[in-house]
Protein backbone atom coordinates (compact mmCIF):
# COMPACT_ATOMS: atom_id res chain seq x y z
CA UNK A 1 0.00 0.00 0.00
CA UNK A 2 1.15 3.36 -1.11
CA UNK A 3 1.61 6.10 1.78
CA UNK A 4 1.80 8.80 -0.82
CA UNK A 5 2.03 9.03 -5.06
CA UNK A 6 5.65 9.20 -4.85
CA UNK A 7 6.41 5.75 -2.65
CA UNK A 8 6.75 2.39 -4.41
CA UNK A 9 5.85 -1.03 -3.08
CA UNK A 10 7.26 -4.29 -3.98
CA UNK A 11 4.91 -4.28 -6.69
CA UNK A 12 6.44 -2.05 -8.27
CA UNK A 13 9.16 -3.34 -8.78
CA UNK A 14 10.56 -4.06 -12.85
CA UNK A 15 10.25 -7.55 -14.41
CA UNK A 16 13.24 -9.65 -13.63
CA UNK A 17 14.39 -8.34 -10.45
CA UNK A 18 14.77 -10.86 -7.98
CA UNK A 19 12.83 -10.82 -4.87
CA UNK A 20 13.20 -13.71 -2.16
CA UNK A 21 10.92 -15.59 -0.01
CA UNK A 22 12.55 -15.26 4.10
CA UNK A 23 15.08 -18.47 4.32
CA UNK A 24 15.76 -18.84 0.85
CA UNK A 25 19.00 -17.97 0.37
CA UNK A 26 20.06 -21.57 1.32
CA UNK A 27 19.26 -21.63 -2.50
CA UNK A 28 21.84 -19.65 -3.79
CA UNK A 29 25.18 -20.77 -4.49
CA UNK A 30 27.31 -18.26 -3.36
CA UNK A 31 30.45 -19.63 -4.15
CA UNK A 32 30.13 -19.56 -7.21
CA UNK A 33 31.54 -15.81 -6.46
CA UNK A 34 35.03 -16.76 -4.74
CA UNK A 35 37.88 -16.01 -6.81
CA UNK A 36 40.14 -17.70 -4.07
CA UNK A 37 39.34 -21.08 -2.05
CA UNK A 38 40.72 -22.64 0.84
CA UNK A 39 43.36 -25.31 0.70
CA UNK A 40 44.47 -27.80 3.65
CA UNK A 41 47.08 -28.95 5.44
CA UNK A 42 45.29 -31.66 8.06
CA UNK A 43 48.81 -33.15 9.22
CA UNK A 44 49.06 -29.27 10.35
CA UNK A 45 45.56 -29.11 12.30
CA UNK A 46 45.43 -29.38 15.70
CA UNK A 47 41.26 -29.44 15.17
CA UNK A 48 40.76 -26.15 17.35
CA UNK A 49 37.24 -25.02 15.27
CA UNK A 50 38.64 -21.55 15.11
CA UNK A 51 38.16 -21.23 11.44
CA UNK A 52 34.62 -22.67 11.76
CA UNK A 53 33.84 -19.96 14.33
CA UNK A 54 35.22 -17.16 12.23
CA UNK A 55 33.61 -17.92 9.39
CA UNK A 56 31.15 -15.20 8.38
CA UNK A 57 29.23 -17.63 6.10
CA UNK A 58 28.73 -20.49 8.88
CA UNK A 59 29.70 -23.17 5.79
CA UNK A 60 32.65 -24.75 8.00
CA UNK A 61 31.72 -27.90 9.31
CA UNK A 62 33.61 -30.75 10.86
CA UNK A 63 33.97 -33.52 8.80
CA UNK A 64 34.09 -37.40 10.06
CA UNK A 65 37.70 -37.61 10.79
CA UNK A 66 36.96 -34.08 13.09
CA UNK A 67 39.00 -31.83 10.83
CA UNK A 68 37.45 -28.60 9.78
CA UNK A 69 36.25 -27.93 6.19
CA UNK A 70 34.12 -25.57 3.98
CA UNK A 71 31.06 -26.50 1.79
CA UNK A 72 32.55 -24.83 -1.51
CA UNK A 73 28.88 -24.57 -2.45
CA UNK A 74 28.45 -21.81 -0.04
CA UNK A 75 32.20 -20.02 0.52
CA UNK A 76 33.07 -16.98 -0.70
CA UNK A 77 37.02 -17.21 -0.36
CA UNK A 78 36.87 -14.06 2.33
CA UNK A 79 40.19 -15.85 3.40
CA UNK A 80 39.17 -15.06 7.19
CA UNK A 81 39.49 -19.09 7.60
CA UNK A 82 42.91 -19.01 6.77
CA UNK A 83 43.67 -15.85 8.65
CA UNK A 84 42.96 -16.96 11.69
CA UNK A 85 43.94 -20.42 11.86
CA UNK A 86 47.08 -20.49 14.85
CA UNK A 87 48.53 -23.27 13.43
CA UNK A 88 48.66 -22.66 9.09
CA UNK A 89 46.20 -25.09 8.18
CA UNK A 90 44.50 -23.07 5.37
CA UNK A 91 45.86 -21.06 2.22
CA UNK A 92 44.26 -19.44 -0.02
CA UNK A 93 44.48 -20.31 -3.57
CA UNK A 94 43.67 -18.88 -6.83
CA UNK A 95 40.39 -20.38 -8.04
CA UNK A 96 40.64 -22.34 -11.00
CA UNK A 97 37.82 -22.10 -14.04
Amino acid sequence: MKKNENELTWKDLEIGLIVTEPGSTREYRTGDWRSQLPRYDFAKCIKCGLCKLYCPEGCIKENADGYFEANMFWCKGCGICAKECPTGVISMAEEEE
